[in-house]
């Protein structure tokens, strides 16, 4: 019992502090900041966090590293970390945190169906596993649609009274309220989710060959760090645009690096090395229902019927094919002697279920 409430509280955690790096970062980049720069911010932060960590911890099982696994882990940094974050941190500032989170729940529905052509999912149309994942991808799908194309009315739960002043004076409230870019920003999201899934491919491979996943996560934060203040440079070559004044640039680029990617990697990988990945991916709808509160409560944003029909489609189809995953993982299988025998989880196929270090710098 104290085990799975100490799983819980930090599965909460992982989520409060995504939904605080939504917030704040949309505030940072409202004030002027450039999301490549906050982007690039992020990754140096993370590999400072990371790499002590990594050097102590796996000093003495880390294995040996090879130039094969090394090019794997830069492909890794250039699809997980620098195209994901980017394309989102992007697509954050030409839309609302509220649609960033309910786009960013497609992740599993898009990643099923890039697996698929590379054997890595099987669809199995005739069990109820495959149509659950087939279904909920559609749903998943349909709800990005909806979420991105159709607006509505706006939806009538009042007003707050406890408004973030200082979001105010940066413009946020302004910007959020006129809704900058619907097209653009939902097309970045969605591609970021694309971006993702493909990491994950590349990382079930790296996970595989090379069993340290903090070295491999600070080398590929690192690797990713360089190439994101390349780009950087190469959309704003002023140095100007690297100022964190005023501080929520600094606050926001320190969050993002230290809380949502080296402090939330430890917490989902210790939760997943003792609930497992399903555990840990059913607590991404929280993340959305916190930031719609937050965003509503703090910057006064509205919420319209597309999103809201939307995000529940997404979410629908979220679980949909969360549960196809967890009934293929219990299926049973038969042995010699015509036993049958319930697979456990933890002793399941890499192709079935993602390995530990697939959740690291999910948004």
């Amino acid at each position: 019992m104290e085990g799975d409430m100490v799983a819980f509280l930090s599965m909460v955690i992982v989520q409060l502090g995504y939904a605080g790096m939504n917030i704040i970062s949309k505030v940072a980049m409202d004030s002027g900041m450039n999301p490549y720069v906050h982007v690039a911010y992020r990754q140096l932060f993370a590999t400072l966090a990371l790499a002590p960590f990594a050097y102590f911890v796996e000093r003495k099982i880390r294995p040996k590293m090879t130039l094969s696994i090394l090019f794997q882990i830069f492909l890794c940094s250039i699809f997980g970390v620098t195209v994901n974050q980017i394309t989102y941190f992007v697509g954050l500032k030409n839309s609302t945190p509220t649609i960033a989170c309910a786009l960013s729940n497609i992740n599993p529905a898009v990643t099923f169906i890039m697996a698929v052509p590379f054997g890595l999912e099987k669809v199995g149309v005739k069990s109820k596993a495959g149509q659950a994942k087939i279904m909920g991808t559609i749903l998943c799908v349909g709800g990005a649609l909806l979420l991105s194309f159709y607006e509505g009315s706006i939806v009538n739960i009042g007003q707050s009274t406890i408004h973030w002043k200082y979001a105010e004076k940066t413009g946020t409230k302004n910007s959020i309220n006129a809704h900058p870019n619907l097209i653009l920003g939902p097309f970045l999201l969605i591609l970021s989710a694309v971006s993702w899934a493909v990491w994950l491919i590349i990382q079930t491979k790296v996970s595989q060959k090379y069993s340290a996943p903090y070295s491999s996560s600070a080398i590929m934060c690192a690797m990713a760090s360089i190439q994101c203040v390349v780009v950087a440079f190469a959309f704003d070559p002023n140095l100007s645009a690297w100022s964190l004044t005023p501080c929520i640039r600094l606050v926001s680029a320190i969050f993002a690096g230290i809380v949502c990617s080296a402090l939330a990697f430890c917490l989902m990988s210790w939760c997943i090395e003792r609930k497992g990945p399903l555990y840990v991916s059913v607590f991404s709808p929280l993340l959305l229902v916190i930031v719609a509160v937050l965003s509503w409560a703090l910057l006064d944003e509205k919420l319209y019927v597309g999103t809201v029909v939307g995000s529940v489609l997404i979410v629908l189809g979220l679980y949909g094919v969360l549960w196809g995953k967890k009934r293929e993982a219990s299926c049973v299988h038969t042995v010699e002697g015509g036993k049958k025998l319930a697979t456990p989880i933890a002793e399941y196929d890499l192709e079935a279920l993602p390995s530990k270090s697939e959740i690291i710098l999910q948004n």
